[in-house]
C-alpha cells in the first residue's frame, strides 16, 4: 500500500505527538498498560497507518511484527496489499518513543463529520479492558488535544487515511 506521506513527513509527526501526553503522566502507570497486553483471548496491538512502517526498525525486540493484507480485514476499498500489525513484546518496557500514532493519540479519536471537517472524539471502541481515562471522563491536557488534530489534518492528506478515518467516523454514527 503506497502512502503519499514520506517518512520524514511521519518523524515530524511523531515529533510533534512526542511534546504532549493526554495527561501529566504516562495514563499506563494507572492501568497496568492494559492496552498493551494481551487480555482473555485478545490479542492487542496496533495497525500501522498506510506508510507508517518507514518509521519503525522490524528488527527492534520491544514490538513483535506481523504483516496482513488489507483486503482480508474490515479496512477501506482503498486498502490494498501490505498492512502491519504491531504489538508489544514486553508491555513493562514499550519504548514510548515509537508507540504508533492511534497509540499516541488514545483516547482520541479522528472523526469526520459530513460536512467533511475534522474533529476529535472519545475513543468508544469496544475493548476488553476498562480505559481509566474513558471511563472517568477525565479531562485532557488542552496542548494534547491541540497537536493531536494538528497531527490527524496532516495525516488526513493522505487520501488512504482520510478513507479510513472517514469510514470508521461513518460507522460510528450509524451505531449511536
Amino acid at each position: 500500500m503506497k502512502s503519499i506521506i514520506k517518512k520524514e513527513e511521519y518523524e515530524e509527526i511523531y515529533r510533534m505527538l512526542d511534546e504532549v501526553s493526554p495527561v501529566d503522566f504516562d495514563c499506563g502507570t494507572i492501568c497496568g498498560a492494559l492496552c498493551c497486553q494481551d487480555i482473555e483471548g485478545y490479542e492487542m496491538g496496533m495497525y500501522l497507518l498506510p506508510g507508517e512502517e518507514k518509521v519503525h526498525d522490524r528488527h527492534d525486540s520491544w514490538m513483535i511484527w506481523s504483516k496482513e493484507k488489507a483486503e482480508d480485514f474490515e479496512f477501506p476499498d482503498s486498502w490494498k496489499g501490505a498492512l502491519y500489525f504491531l504489538k508489544c513484546a514486553d508491555p513493562a518496557n514499550c519504548k514510548r518513543e515509537k508507540r504508533p500514532i492511534q497509540c499516541r493519540s488514545f483516547p482520541l479519536l479522528p472523526d469526520i463529520n459530513e460536512n467533511g471537517e475534522l474533529s476529535l472524539v472519545f475513543d468508544d471502541t469496544p475493548l476488553p479492558y476498562s480505559c481509566p481515562l474513558i471511563e472517568s471522563k477525565t479531562e485532557l491536557n488542552k496542548d494534547f488535544i491541540e497537536v493531536t488534530k494538528k497531527a490527524w489534518e496532516k495525516l488526513i492528506k493522505d487520501p488512504l487515511i482520510y478513507d479510513y478515518v472517514k469510514e470508521e467516523s461513518d460507522k460510528r454514527r450509524i451505531i449511536s
